[in-house]
Order: C-alpha cells, then sequence, then structure tokens
C-alpha cells in the first residue's frame, strides 16, 4: 500500500487549496478513504470519509460546509478540496485507507502517507 499526499502549501486565511492522494499497491477502488489531520501538539482529527464508488461522503461537522472530499478511481486519486481556509486549519494532512468499502469500516492504521503540510497565515 502506497499512498502519495500532495498539493499542500501556504495560503491566506481565505483561501483554497486542492489536496490529492495518489494510490498504489492495492485496488483503489475497493476501498473507502479518510482525509484526517494533525497539527503540532495535537492529536489526529478526522476530516472526511469516502465510499469506496464515492457514492456516498461523511464529514465532520467542523470540516462539512468548509471541505469536500471526492475520488476519481480511474486516476486511483483521492482528493480534499479546502475552501475559506483559517488559521487553526494549519497541520499535516494525511490520507488514509479503510479497511472496507463502506464508511463505516475500520481505518486501516497501518496505511497513512507522509502527509502534505497546510499553513494557514
Amino acid at each position: 500500500v502506497q499512498l502519495v499526499e500532495s498539493g499542500g502549501g501556504l495560503v491566506q486565511p481565505g483561501g483554497s487549496l486542492r489536496l490529492s492522494c495518489a494510490a498504489s499497491g492495492f485496488t483503489f477502488s475497493s476501498y473507502a478513504m479518510n482525509w484526517i489531520r494533525q497539527a503540532p501538539g495535537k492529536g489526529v482529527e478526522w476530516l472526511c470519509t469516502i465510499r469506496d464508488d464515492g457514492a456516498s461522503q461523511s464529514c465532520a461537522s467542523y470540516a462539512k460546509e468548509r471541505f469536500t472530499i471526492s475520488r476519481d478511481n480511474a486516476k486511483n486519486t483521492l482528493y480534499l478540496q479546502l475552501n475559506s481556509l483559517k488559521t487553526e486549519d494549519t497541520a499535516m494532512y494525511y490520507c488514509q485507507r479503510h479497511t472496507g468499502r463502506a464508511i463505516g469500516s475500520s481505518w486501516d492504521s497501518a496505511s497513512r502517507g507522509q502527509g502534505t503540510q497546510v499553513t494557514v497565515s
């Protein structure tokens, strides 16, 4: 399992970014996927999950109005659109695989990319 995030960077408050996660080493279209983040000195924070076929998504209450998760199974790529960014969104953002197809399946804690840094300042 290999997950490679990209698209992070430095952005002003109110700005937008589109994060990508390139997946390889497994059948991407057979697994639900997460985006999570971790700020310095804080724990991991779940953002959004999308089911294997992209037909259903779920996001945390603090993310659903500004963040959108999507996927392109033909390209083996997961996306996270970040809008109206705030300074408190500064964190390392990671994609992560689930153990199954459904949003309710468990997280595969061993399958997390190296992350992409988002800095809002």
